[in-house]
C-alpha cells in the first residue's frame, strides 16, 4: 500500500493533498484530449495514510462556537476563578470588544448547557431554539434580577459584549430549584435534567456535590443599559 508521510498541521496535510489530486487531474485531461502526458510519479515526500485524510478534515478548535484563534488578542490558556463568584471557573474562549453590562442591564446571550454528571450531556442550547425566519434566539435576561442561576450571572457581569467564555458553575452557584432560568424548553431534556441534579437517593448518598455541576459556553451577544430615570 502507497503510503504517505504527513507531518505538519492538519491544513498543509490537505493543502498537500489538494496539489497532488490536481497532478493527477491534469494527467487524465491530457488523456481525454489525445495528449498522453507520462502518468504523475507519486511525491517521494508524500505519502498518505488513511488517517492522515481524516486528520486533514479536522480544524483544531477550543470551543463549542468553533472561534478561530485571534493573534491580537491575549487569551488565558487555563481557567481562572472568577472573585466572589463562589467557585466559578472561567476560560474566555474569546475576549469581547464591547460594554461591560452593569446590574439593571438587559443582555443577550446565546449558550450551550451541559451536565457533568451526564458526561458533559447537552442538555440546552439557544442555538437549537429558532424563530419564524430559523435564527437561533438568544436568551434574554435582566442582571442581577434573581430569576437566572448565579453561576451565569457572575460569568455574564465580567464579560464584554462580543466574547465567549466557557464556565464551570459548582452546584451551590447552579440550579437550587426547577424555576430558575434558564429552563431548557423541551420537557424530556428539563426531565432529565431536574432529576439528576435533585435525584433524593443520591443526594442522600452525599452527592450533591458533582450532581448538580453545570458547564456552559456562554456568548454575550448584545446588551442595553438600565434606563435612568
Amino acid at each position: 500500500m502507497t503510503t504517505i508521510q504527513c507531518c505538519g498541521s492538519p491544513a498543509a496535510t490537505a493543502a498537500t493533498l489538494l496539489h497532488s489530486h490536481f497532478r493527477h487531474l491534469r494527467h487524465k485531461l491530457s488523456l481525454l484530449t489525445n495528449k498522453p502526458t507520462s502518468p504523475p510519479s507519486p511525491d517521494p515526500a508524500i505519502t498518505l495514510t488513511r488517517r492522515d485524510i481524516s486528520l486533514s478534515a479536522i480544524v483544531p478548535t477550543s470551543s463549542f462556537f468553533f472561534l478561530p484563534a485571534s493573534p491580537a488578542k491575549s487569551v488565558p490558556a487555563e481557567f481562572f476563578e472568577l472573585p466572589g463568584s463562589g467557585g466559578v471557573k472561567a476560560l474566555d474562549l474569546r475576549v469581547g470588544s464591547g460594554d461591560v453590562p452593569a446590574t439593571g442591564d438587559q443582555v443577550a446571550i446565546h449558550y450551550f448547557g451541559r451536565l457533568a454528571a451526564k458526561q458533559g450531556w447537552r442538555f440546552d442550547s439557544t442555538y437549537d431554539h429558532k424563530d419564524d425566519t430559523g435564527e437561533p434566539i438568544p436568551f434574554v435576561f435582566t442582571l442581577g434580577s434573581g430569576k437566572v442561576i448565579s453561576g451565569i450571572e457572575t460569568a455574564v457581569k465580567s464579560m464584554k459584549v462580543g466574547g465567549v467564555r466557557r464556565v464551570i458553575i459548582p452546584p451551590s452557584q447552579g440550579y437550587q430549584n426547577t424555576s430558575q432560568e434558564p429552563i431548557p424548553p423541551n420537557f424530556f431534556d428539563r426531565q432529565r435534567l431536574f432529576t439528576t441534579i435533585f435525584n433524593p437517593t443520591r443526594l442522600a448518598n452525599g452527592e450533591g456535590s458533582t450532581l448538580g455541576t453545570l458547564i456552559f459556553d456562554i456568548e454575550l451577544v448584545s446588551l442595553r443599559h438600565r434606563e435612568v430615570p
